[in-house]
């Protein structure tokens, strides 16, 4: 089993990091990892028990994972589980974090595990899965990261 944790420091409160990272009708604006991100079961807001689609754009072979949200605790911590997902993880769990470090920064936390399949095969595909999820994990937080601390991105983030 794989995890990994990557963290970031940006000028928001936890309180509006928190509402667009999870803020689905958003989430194209600034994560670059993904080229469609939806909830599912008509649900408008995400929250425990809320299942969630995401799908990689086409340079990641357009894979899609529906996932399920265990933990939702605003602004603090959200966590998802895979329920369905590309036929190579087996499973695959991941958690947000915010702290505030002041009164307008924030540390960004997301912290990841995953497994690969088949068995007999996750010494070739979990080295490939971690250079991918480290490489494009670091890449949404800088793009979270730039699109925060733009100037109009705060009045955006509360509307």
């Amino acid at each position: 089993m794989l995890t990994r944790e990557q963290s970031v420091e940006m000028a928001a409160s936890p309180e509006e990091v928190f509402d667009l990272i999870h803020s689905y009708s958003r989430r194209l604006e600034w994560d670059p990892f993904l080229k469609h991100a939806a909830l599912l079961g008509g649900a408008q807001v995400a929250d425990v028990g809320v299942h969630s689609l995401c799908v990689a754009k086409n340079r990641l072979g357009g894979l899609g994972m529906e996932t399920v949200y265990v933990v939702f605790d605003r602004p603090r911590i959200a966590a998802v589980k895979m329920v369905r997902g590309p036929w190579l993880l087996e499973s695959f769990g991941a958690s947000l974090r915010q702290d505030r470090i002041e009164h307008d920064m924030t540390r960004v936390t997301y912290k990841y595990t995953l497994q690969t399949r088949p068995s007999w095969l996750r010494w070739l595909f979990t080295p490939i899965c971690k250079w991918v999820f480290s490489r494009e994990t670091h890449g949404r937080l800088a793009h979270l990261k730039t699109f925060l601390e733009r100037p109009s991105s705060i009045t955006e983030a509360c509307s």
